[in-house]
This record gives C-alpha cells, sequence and structure tokens, in this order.
C-alpha cells in the first residue's frame, strides 16, 4: 500500500499545530509533515509537540538543515523523540536553503561533503556507536549517547540534485524528495539512489536479494474547493514551476488520487499531499486527504 500523508506548512502560527495534529490522529491520517523553514518554526520542537498530542499518527520533519546543528546535537535531539515516541517519529536531513545558510553565516564551501559526513556520524551515533572522528566538518571526539534508541531507526536524506540523489543512496536509509519533483523526476530520483546503493555496496541484485529497502517520500503540491486550481496555478508561478509539466493537482478527491498513483507507479512508497501556501483550511484539507483520498490510493 502507498504511504499517505499531509504536511502542515509554517505560513501557519505555531500555535495552530495542535487541533491540525489532534484532527490528522483522530482521522487516521498517517502520516504527518513538519518544515523546518527559516525562520518559521522549529522542527524538532514542534515535532515534539506534535508527537506529544497524538497516539498513533507518525511526525515527519522534511528537513533539519545540517550546517544549523553540530551532529551530536541531531543526534541527542532524534533519540529523545526515538526513545518517548518509538515508531513515530521520521526525520530528514539535508543541505538547507544555501541563502537562508548564508543570512545566518553557516553556509560552506562543500554542501555534499558536509552532509555526507553528517549523515554518517548521525547513524553511527543512533547505532550507539563510540565515535572520534576528524573529518573536513563533522569532528568528534570519543562521543557517544548515554540513551541511543533501543532499536533501529530510519535517517531520510531530503536532497534533490544527481550527486545528492546518489549519496542518499549510499549514506542514508530513505530519501525525500520536493513538490517539484514529477514522476518522471521520481523515477530519475530512483535511478541514482539506486547507483548510490551499489557503489556502497548497501543494495542487491533486486527482489528477495536481502537488500533492506530505500523508502523515497515525495511531497505532491495540492489544492481543492473551487478555487483550487487558481490557489495551485499561483503557487507554482510563484516558485517559477509553472511550465514543468505534471507537477501539483487541484480537484476533487479522485483527482488527487489519480496523482498519488501516477508517483506511486513512478517508484514512489509515500505521497505527502502538500497544501499551498494560503490553503483557507488547513485542518479540513487533513480530513480530506485521511477520509476522502486515502480509501482510493491503493
Amino acid at each position: 500500500m502507498t504511504g499517505l500523508g499531509a504536511v502542515f506548512r509554517p505560513q501557519l502560527a505555531p500555535e495552530r499545530l495542535r487541533s491540525v495534529a489532534r484532527l490528522a490522529d483522530d482521522a487516521g491520517l498517517e502520516e504527518l509533515w513538519l518544515w523546518e523553514d527559516c525562520f518559521r518554526e522549529g522542527g524538532i520542537s514542534a515535532a515534539a509537540a506534535a508527537l506529544a498530542w497524538t497516539e498513533r499518527v507518525k511526525v515527519g520533519v522534511g528537513l533539519l538543515p545540517v550546517p544549523l546543528r553540530n551532529v551530536a546535537i541531531t543526534a541527542m535531539e532524534a533519540a529523545t523523540l526515538y526513545r518517548m515516541f518509538p515508531g513515530r517519529p521520521v526525520l530528514a536531513v539535508g543541505h538547507g536553503v544555501q541563502d537562508w545558510m548564508r543570512q545566518v553565516g553557516a553556509r560552506v564551501e562543500s554542501p555534499v561533503t558536509l552532509l555526507r559526513e553528517h549523515l554518517d556520524a548521525l547513524r553511527a551515533l543512533l547505532r550507539g556507536e563510540r565515535l572520534t572522528v576528524e573529518g573536513r566538518y563533522v569532528k568528534l571526539d570519543d562521543v557517544a549517547l548515554d540513551w541511543p534508541p533501543a532499536g533501529p531507526v530510519p535517517i531520510v536524506a531530503g536532497v534533490t540534485g544527481p550527486r545528492s540523489l546518489r549519496l542518499a543512496g549510499e549514506s542514508a536509509d530513505g530519501t525525500l524528495l520536493t513538490a517539484s519533483t514529477s514522476p518522471e523526476g521520481v523515477r530519475r530520483a530512483r535511478q541514482l539512489i539506486d547507483e548510490g546503493r551499489q557503489a556502497a555496496g548497501r543494495a542487491g541484485a533486486g527482489a528477495g536479494s536481502g537488500a533492506e529497502p530505500h523508502p523515497i517520500v515525495v511531497y505532491l503540491l495540492a489544492a481543492t474547493g473551487p478555487d483550487g486550481p487558481a490557489r495551485l496555478k499561483a503557487e507554482l508561478a510563484a516558485e517559477g514551476l509553472e511550465s514543468v509539466p505534471d507537477l501539483g493537482v487541484a480537484g476533487d478527491a479522485g483527482a488527487v488520487a489519480k496523482a498519488v498513483q501516477r508517483l506511486a507507479d513512478a517508484g514512489a512508497d509515500t505521497v505527502v499531499l502538500q497544501p499551498t501556501g494560503d490553503e483557507p483550511d488547513p485542518e479540513g484539507f487533513v480530513r480530506f486527504v485521511a477520509e476522502e483520498v486515502r480509501p482510493l490510493v491503493p
């Protein structure tokens, strides 16, 4: 079954999260994703609150920009969430928007090198290992978590470019793709991820090989209601994406479900519906995804 979720966008004030998260839980939504866009809302703090307010929904953070964090802090916060709410957090890390990283003095010369070092150290720390690392950016001296997660936890890489997608295959447990990814883009991403997995010796020969799966999560910009087409068109235009085919969907549950299926057919394991930034009814959007779209997505 294709996983399905929705985004709580940080254009909404943080105090709106409680009602959206509780509704997501009550309505049976599988995944609620949060963003850490500069300079709006903190990803870890929002995730902790959403997890505490709910009982069953998974809460994803897509994504935590690695230039903003020492990897030990990322590991400490991740381990805390995983231990308090087993099986429910999903954390993605990535380069961050480079203009934002420049604004805060955190932009690095080689974002790919930083992400590789951060992913490798983060996953090792969360496995309970003790690390001494002298990398280009990540430097640790005899560091281990007192309270690592009780079992394996997935770390997702939120990436877009070819080098970074191969890196995700080499060093991450899954990949998060943005809403600017068409079905053809998902196919290409899967190919690049698999190349990285093969280069790292992480991918067997396919089904039955015993290799660990590498799930792909992709956002899908969606709008419903009478003004849905206009809101979708305006957002794509604002992002400079209006000429890219097969991006976003506007319409009723049937139309949205078909767009989800196109991404699933291209290789996405989970599709997270992303409302427009001016969505007038965030709670209604979550209910629409859980109660109307979910039954139509196999």
